[in-house]
């Protein structure tokens, strides 16, 4: 009796600070840790409001499982779980920065895209049509990945409403392979085919933390000839990101600006659950600097890619990946700031 008594009191607390009826709008703020253990408490972004669709909301968290573009370690696809399991420790607002994003903009989880999980190519065309649904409703996605083929298809979707973007790219790898294995959709091929199809503006394309050993040394001339700027992680090392990012913002100017972080930008002692681990990686506190640099811009969506939680015994991976969505939503535009 003692344990049913516990369920029906949090049963009419979740229905009062989450009902989904003609008010669903109303209740816009994470679940605090004051109201109910962070351990319980459904596992939603944030412990936020959990909606079917996108209607009414400015920005919504939406999961991608994808892991069948992956070349190396598997699991990406269990990644939006664990990030959203990790992201109970998250506030309502940035200390940092001042930013209140509950406080101006309406935010939910979407739950995840519905995907098929055999065939990659028809993996891709779900989670396009998952994504142009979304910002059918004028919502800003930010996708909890899932492995890197999945920016992809949101570009497209993202394309058809916006037109071309352009691109802060932060990661490891370049990811512009013509081919992977003779396939032309993979997780290091997502760039390639996003500039073939005019996804993006390829002099708004930004890759920051590039590194690792390669095939060619020619590794990066195909970005570069379409515009792109490279950073390489060796030209990150020992200094602060702040003045690179007032020079992208310079160079993004007002026009439209998609963000996607692959976990393994960072150096894997920070991130070490991710498919492809590449050690002289960026720290956390330069992935920080690139997501907060991107304040002022105007941000269509983002993603965070390529947390893998097998390889994530801790859990510090996802936690990791759930503070820089975070920080995401923060910097997107009509976000409120109180500093």
């Amino acid at each position: 009796m003692v344990v049913l008594r516990a369920f029906n009191q949090f049963a009419r607390s979740w229905r009062k600070l989450f009902s989904t009826s003609t008010q669903q709008h109303k209740f816009n703020e994470p679940l605090s840790g004051n109201k109910m253990i962070r351990t319980g408490g459904l596992a939603s972004m944030m412990r936020l409001p959990v909606q079917s669709t996108a209607e009414g909301l400015d920005a919504c968290f939406v999961g991608i499982p994808l892991d069948i573009g992956t070349s190396n370690r598997p699991g990406a696809r269990l990644g939006p779980r664990q990030i959203r399991t990790e992201s109970c420790m998250l506030r309502n607002k940035n200390m940092a920065t001042g930013a209140c994003p509950f406080e101006s903009i309406q935010v939910a989880d979407v739950g995840d895209i519905n995907l098929n999980t055999y065939n990659l190519p028809k993996a891709v065309e779900d989670i396009r049509k998952g994504i142009l649904a979304i910002v059918h409703h004028n919502c800003k996605p930010l996708a909890l990945g899932g492995d890197h083929t999945m920016t992809y298809p949101i570009l497209q979707a993202i394309k058809e409403k916006h037109g071309s973007v352009g691109l802060v790219h932060v990661d490891a790898h370049a990811d512009c392979h013509d081919e992977m294995l003779g396939e032309k959709i993979a997780h290091g091929t997502p760039f390639r085919r996003a500039i073939e199809e005019g996804c993006l503006d390829g002099k708004r394309v930004i890759q920051i933390g590039l590194r690792g050993s390669c095939y060619s040394l020619q590794e990066y001339s195909w970005g570069k000839k379409q515009g792109f700027r490279i950073v390489r992680a060796e030209e990150c090392w020992h200094k602060s990101l702040a003045p690179l990012m007032e020079e992208v913002r310079k160079m993004m100017g007002d026009k439209p600006v998609y963000i996607s972080f692959d976990i393994d930008a960072l150096d894997p002692a920070y991130a070490p659950g991710t498919g492809t681990p590449e050690i002289g990686g960026l720290t956390t506190i330069q992935g920080l600097e690139i997501i907060r640099g991107c304040r002022g811009l105007n941000i269509v969506g983002g993603d965070l890619v390529e947390v893998s939680p097998p390889y994530d015994p801790t859990g510090n991976t996802a936690l990791t990946a759930a503070n820089l969505l975070f920080e995401m939503l923060c910097v997107l535009p009509g976000v409120k700031y109180n500093i």
